[in-house]
């Protein structure tokens, strides 16, 4: 039995921290571990433009402890009427790291996302010139289509179609949630990367909704069936480099994740590199920890793995039910919150990070 393991410094490539005092209070649980982290954009008003942009790092920098080695990489949130030159010009500088496309209404305010995907293609063919790449919340917000089905029906309709029309964009399928989609990731390594987060590798739809609903679970994608479920573990842990860590983690106020009409989101950053090695270990996998967490994401993102590290040890502790937000917010629930974890992470070395 492993009793520690000593990995490259992880990367996640998929995170929400809001802005103001819930920013201030999810950030260090994601800065204390993780080398960097692509910053969503979908805030209220977006992160649309490269100067919005400089301006949201800069508020993530100084949220940040003075002696943080952290870096926040940052997104574009694309719209019907994203500007391909500012686009451009914000990834030149070194702003930008990627394009993030929200369906409009499909998820935690995208309300200003893409309502017409052949407005986009100019943006599109300035990404795939430029060598910059697509982040996609692939789901399709037809009413028509079930709730389930949503991330199938976009890979057939509009995200295969787009592998086909661009052959050179990279594309990132954020939060996989089905077998279609591994197998779509699968079948488009190299051009299609795919991020997993920690409760969809946990978690199954029966859990959320199989004892009485726990609104503490509800999340875009939505957790589906048990057949996902290992299908999603077998990628994350099968050694293939197509498939990386992104957390998602997204903190909401109590109050807003409880309401009739909850918001979705886990906040998992407090617990997730320990969640993913309790995984890994589950599959007799933890050997292929490090290939997930710190370097197939860099690879497609063609920037340098970190060159720290972090020791995660079986070591019990128990998470916070809660973190305590100053202000109107007050406080946001916990993944796994009061839970006895049975890894920890023991030491982290940032040494001086290759982070491009």
């Amino acid at each position: 039995m492993t009793d520690a393991i000593t990995i490259t410094m992880p990367d996640d490539w998929h995170l929400h921290v809001r802005d103001g005092d819930m920013m201030r209070a999810a950030l260090p649980f994601t800065a204390e571990k993780f080398g960097r982290a692509i910053m969503m954009p979908n805030l209220v008003p977006p992160v649309a433009t490269a100067i919005d942009a400089l301006a949201y790092r800069e508020r993530i920098l100084a949220a940040l402890p003075a002696d943080s080695r952290f870096t926040p990489l940052m997104t574009c949130y694309l719209t019907d009427d994203t500007d391909p030159d500012d686009v451009e010009r914000g990834f030149a500088e070194g702003i930008f790291t990627g394009v993030k496309l929200y369906p409009a209404n499909a998820t935690t305010n995208s309300a200003a996302g893409v309502t017409d995907f052949a407005r986009i293609r100019p943006v599109l063919e300035r990404m795939q010139k430029i060598g910059m790449p697509l982040l996609i919340h692939a789901e399709v917000v037809d009413p028509d289509i079930d709730v389930f089905d949503r991330e199938a029906v976009f890979i057939e309709r509009v995200f295969e179609p787009w592998t086909r029309d661009f052959p050179e964009l990279r594309f990132i399928h954020e939060h996989l949630s089905t077998s279609i989609g591994c197998d779509f990731v699968r079948s488009k390594s190299g051009q299609v990367g795919g991020t997993i987060t920690p409760y969809h590798l946990e978690l199954n739809r029966t859990d959320w909704l199989g004892s009485g609903n726990r609104p503490y679970m509800y999340c875009m994608p939505v957790i589906k069936t048990e057949a996902d479920r290992r299908a999603l573990r077998k990628a994350a842990t099968g050694g293939e480099s197509c498939f990386f860590l992104g957390t998602d983690s997204a903190p909401h106020s109590i109050h807003k994740k409880l309401a009739i009409v909850g918001a979705a989101g886990l906040f998992n950053a407090p617990v997730a590199i320990e969640t993913y090695a309790k995984v890994f270990e589950e599959e007799n996998a933890l050997d292929r920890l490090e290939a997930f967490a710190s370097l197939n994401g860099p690879a497609h993102y063609r920037l340098p793995p970190n060159e720290g590290t972090i020791t995660l040890e079986r070591q019990t502790w128990t998470a916070p039910e809660e973190i305590v937000v100053p202000g109107p917010e007050e406080r946001a629930l916990v993944y796994r919150g009061g839970e006895a974890i049975a890894w920890k992470v023991a030491q982290v070395s940032f040494q001086d990070a290759g982070r491009g």
